[in-house]
């Protein structure tokens, strides 16, 4: 039996991708958001923790899996997340944090399942149809902690407001904003911003 911790921030989407997994008489499936993580895995210790990469929190939900795994007694949680073939720099973001699943959500059900089994007992996964989109994630020039601060420049936020958002100082975050600007051969960081969205890193 494989135990599965699905994460996503949207109740709606959460509740349904669970009821897809739980069909499947291997899967033992737990499900919740963000907030909920540490608490669930402290209560069940799970094989693999499955994430959307269209869900708003993708980014926090894989940096929190990634500081998390391996920390109960050296006990390894698989990493698997279902994914757009447009998403190239939250696909970079889950190389990073290490995931091992890499799964088209536009894929059939069983075959979400089947693989969730595998990345779970330990193997790794990259669909056909997302491995091109893979290799060029590894090409992005921003790490990760830039593209995150790019994306809440892009939705608006202050420098101050990513500041508090990431717990960083405010020097730090206009650090990150500088070297994006310089990475891509933008002018400034609206221009960052919109050459980042072109090739799809955010």
């Amino acid at each position: 039996m494989t135990k599965v911790l699905l994460v996503h921030t949207v109740s709606l989407w959460r509740a349904s991708l669970a009821s897809l997994l739980s069909r499947d008489p291997g899967l033992k499936v737990a499900a919740t958001d963000l907030d909920g993580v540490p608490a669930a895995l402290a209560e069940s210790p799970s094989d693999i923790v499955l994430t959307d990469l269209d869900c708003p929190d993708s980014r926090d939900i894989m940096r929190l899996v990634e500081s998390l795994r391996g920390g109960r007694q050296g006990q390894h949680i698989a990493l698997a997340v279902l994914a757009r073939r447009n998403r190239i720099g939250d696909l970079r973001t889950a190389f990073e944090a290490g995931a091992t699943g890499y799964i088209d959500k536009f894929g059939p059900v069983d075959h979400l399942c089947e693989v969730v089994r595998k990345v779970g007992a330990g193997g790794r996964h990259i669909d056909e149809s997302l491995a091109f989109t893979l290799l060029q994630a590894s090409e992005v020039p921003l790490s990760s902690r830039e593209l995150r601060v790019l994306s809440l420049a892009a939705d608006g936020e202050s420098v101050a407001s990513i500041a508090r958002s990431l717990c960083l100082a405010s020097g730090t975050v206009r650090n990150y904003l500088a070297a994006a600007i310089r990475k891509t051969g933008a002018r400034n960081r609206l221009d960052a911003i919109r050459l980042s969205k072109e090739c799809g890193w955010l």
